[in-house]
């Protein structure tokens, strides 16, 4: 790790370090000697003696208390210090310091996901000019942050003497102003910026602010060199108004994104515009402080913070992928509504529909042997059984029918906004109602899809024996069914596979929901002239409502059919003999077997051993799809589970005393 130098302990000697102190040394060298000073500031304790010493106090602050000490004791040893310290400050550029440290170099999300991937592989070096560059090698340990705030009056007084002798600013100043006109040059500009202006609130540009901002900066920073306090305090007074309105303005984006689509690079965006606006005050604040230490302590322990928080991968994706998250979930609640039954002319509803959907997957059945029949390749295979299963879904979406394992994804985040309102008894009344309305649901779309795929698989089956002489699907693919679904095999395993693609053709649903809404295709499709010139306005606007309106089943249909059947082929093809298990196929699989094999094959084991496979397959289907949906909507809305044995009781509650509303639903009007 970068600042690791020492690895012997007899290198921690603090009279070496000192003799080791030369003003006259390169810059590399006294570089490496600052990060070799504040490495032994930080070094754990090597005695239960220093342990017991340190109590509550930080170690580096008792180890910077005594190398002070010491300084004290050896005028020789303090001038030294002084003179490396000097030399660095006189020879590094500090405006990167203040301007760039915690921000992308440039305003675009991957490009900064690259740069951290940088940061994390390759190591740091303390020979360069930049103290910015210097500064993470210098506190390497995300910990430094806590000592350095630790740090008390008294000992900041004597730290500063040594840093910055009396009637010595030390040579912070002008780079911090340099800074500040960077800052301001960055603000206004990413301000200015189409894709943030265009989503910014028209009322909160209404004083231009932006435009305003550069004057203001150097009004302020004249005010500063000169002589009249007024004109300071007049001038950082505009200049504090000007970043106010600007704040605001940003503030306003995420107003419209969740309107109108979310885009991770403007979130990312915008996080570091507020980031800038926030740097800008900490400046000003250091600058216009009568005493300036404690504001400059804090912030380099800010900067500490930042420098770690940008080699973090992991709170880059969280923050700026929760925003988008949480639109792909509501989007998919918003379908996912459609799928939850609550009173009788509703399960009806989804008993019809779940019916029309088992009838389409008869023939999706078919065509997946006879897609099999063709031997070919492996990824051609794959491909057409994807298209095959494609097609049928998104027939299956056109005539507003439906298949049961597609809901649990799309039902989980409508689950989720309920869960965040269980706060009061009628709320978790509420939530218990909607888990009864749920489960009935699923259930209801089971039964619909399975009784009626196996009946007209076994009736196509033998219309061709008694048309043509032979079944369509023969007995050799007949007895490999009856291999493949067995219980006793993988097919669970494959089962919960399945519901993983589930729950994945749900995010790509929401997301390309999100994504037809940001770039306002519904709008182009019903105005854009060439559109309009050949579709002509009425069915142009009909174009543009019915795409709004099904982008999201399209997208989830189109993608669950393909990956499918393509997921596996590339899987195989990477040498992982992973197959997928979906409950309805699988069942019009099943009911291809008997029709080949004849009636007799249900008394058999095998038959039943599948029927076990498949009964599996259904709940896993389910719930791991409903599972990892549930999850992300939770985390995307922020939402802590605290009271899960409080859930837990009201729903047993429910099942012990109502038993039927899990299966059956109620006979008035629907429910909350």
């Amino acid at each position: 790790m970068a600042g690791r130098f020492f690895r012997n302990p007899a290198a921690w000697d603090l009279t070496a370090l000192l003799n080791a102190a030369d003003p006259k040394a390169a810059l590399p060298a006294r570089n490496l000697w600052l990060a070799r000073l504040l490495e032994w500031l930080r070094h754990a304790p090597t005695s239960r003696e220093d342990a017991r010493a340190a109590g509550a106090t930080a170690l580096p602050l008792l180890r910077l208390k005594h190398l002070l000490n010491v300084l004290d004791r050896h005028p020789e040893h303090q001038a030294a210090v002084r003179g490396v310290i000097a030399r660095c400050w006189s020879e590094l550029n500090a405006i990167g310091l203040f301007a760039d440290v915690g921000f992308a170099p440039r305003m675009a999300l991957w490009g900064e996901v690259f740069h951290r991937f940088r940061l994390r592989l390759l190591p740091g070096t303390v020979d360069t000019s930049e103290l910015g560059e210097l500064f993470a090698q210098l506190f390497p340990e995300a910990t430094d942050e806590a000592w350095l705030r630790q740090i008390d009056a008294p000992l900041l007084a004597r730290l500063q003497a040594l840093v910055f002798p009396q009637d010595d600013d030390g040579g912070w100043r002008a780079p911090m102003r340099d800074a500040l006109t960077v800052l301001v040059s960055s603000v206004r500009a990413a301000g200015l910026s189409g894709p943030l202006r265009l989503r910014m609130g028209a009322d909160t540009l209404a004083g231009h602010p932006f435009e305003q901002l550069a004057r203001a900066s150097e009004q302020f920073v004249q005010a500063l060199d000169g002589p009249d306090e007024t004109a300071l305090r007049q001038a950082l007074q505009v200049l504090r108004a000007l970043l106010d309105q600007c704040r605001s303005a940003v503030q306003s984006v995420p107003e419209h994104l969740e309107a109108y689509g979310v885009s991770v690079d403007i979130i990312f965006d915008v996080e570091q515009l507020t980031e800038r606006l926030r740097r800008i005050e900490d400046l000003l604040d250091c600058l216009v402080a009568p005493d300036p230490a404690p504001r400059l302590l804090q912030l380099t322990a800010d900067l500490v913070r930042v420098t770690h928080e940008r080699r973090s991968l992991r709170t880059l994706f969280a923050r700026h992928y929760s925003l988008l998250a949480r639109k792909v979930a509501e989007r998919s609640a918003e379908t996912g509504e459609h799928y939850i039954t609550r009173d009788r002319d509703e399960y009806r509803s989804m008993l019809r529909r779940a019916a029309g959907g088992g009838a389409v997957i008869a023939g999706t059945v078919f065509a997946k042997f006879a897609v099999m029949a063709l031997g070919l390749s492996a990824f051609w295979a794959g491909f057409w059984a994807g298209a095959n299963y494609a097609l049928s879904f998104v027939i299956i979406h056109l005539l507003h029918w439906t298949v049961a394992t597609k809901q649990p994804a799309m039902t989980a985040p409508a689950m989720a906004h309920k869960l965040s309102q269980i706060g009061t008894d009628e709320g978790l009344d509420g939530f218990v109602d909607e888990v009864a309305h749920l489960v009935r649901s699923q259930v209801a779309g089971i039964l619909g899809n399975l009784a009626v795929v196996a009946p007209l698989v076994l009736l196509v089956q033998g219309a061709a024996v008694l048309l043509a002489g032979a079944p369509l699907v023969g007995e050799k693919d007949a007895h490999y069914t009856l291999h493949s679904l067995n219980v006793l095999g993988p097919s669970w395993l494959y089962a919960a596979f399945t519901g993983v693609l589930l729950f994945i053709s749900s995010l790509i649903a929401g997301w390309a929901e999100n994504w037809f809404v940001f770039h306002r295709l519904d709008s182009a499709i019903a105005w854009n002239p060439r559109i309009v010139a050949r579709l002509g306005p009425t069915r142009a606007q009909a174009w543009a409502a019915w795409w709004r309106a099904n982008v999201s089943g399209m997208a989830a249909n189109i993608s669950l059919g393909l990956m499918l059947g393509l997921v596996p082929a590339l899987l195989q093809f990477l040498g992982l003999p992973i197959e997928v298990r979906h409950v309805t196929l699988s069942t019009g699989q099943l009911a291809a077997a008997v029709g080949a094999l004849g009636p007799g094959v249900a008394l058999t084991a095998p038959f039943w051993l599948c029927v076990l496979g498949i009964a599996g397959t259904g709940v896993l289907n389910l719930v791991v799809s409903f599972a990892l949906a549930f999850r992300v909507a939770l985390r995307s809305r922020g939402i802590q589970l605290a009271d899960r044995a409080r859930v837990r009781r009201a729903i047993w509650h429910r099942l012990r005393r109502s038993p039927g509303s899990f299966l059956s639903p109620p006979a008035g009007p629907a429910g909350r």
